[in-house]
């Protein structure tokens, strides 16, 4: 039996055609597990800011501590926002909580993988100072 064609250079055409879709793949799972890493800094920051503010009851010393604890990520004053300002605030009968919230503005690496993402991380603990 005689064959008609040769299957040379087949394998090669086939490789090009699903390397995109692999890379595209990969630098996808890449780019997931940088967000998920910064999210998961930001939470741990956000809990270590809120833990001064509940013991101390100060802001300043809240927003510095979230700020070095999140040192990484290269955070801003102005990403993090700590209510009440005081932990005396609260109305009569209720628990007195703090809150501090961080807000990230995540870039991806690659452009292709769509517009930049907001993640937040949240702190909540009851006042204690």
């Amino acid at each position: 039996m005689r064959r008609l064609r040769s299957d040379r250079g087949a394998e090669a055409v086939e490789f090009a055609l699903l390397a995109p879709i692999l890379i595209l793949l990969l630098v996808g799972i890449v780019e997931f597990g940088r967000a998920y890493h910064v999210q998961s800094m930001l939470s741990a920051a956000a809990r270590d800011g809120v833990r001064v503010m509940a013991l101390e009851d100060d802001p300043a010393a809240a927003t510095a501590v979230t700020v070095a604890s999140a040192s990484p990520v290269h955070l801003a004053p102005g990403d993090i926002s700590v209510s009440p300002v005081s932990c005396q605030d609260a109305s009569a009968g209720t628990i007195p909580t703090a809150q501090v919230v961080v807000t990230y503005q995540f870039e991806f690496l690659a452009g292709m993988l769509g517009p930049d993402i907001t993640l937040t991380g949240k702190g909540t603990m009851r006042c204690f100072g």
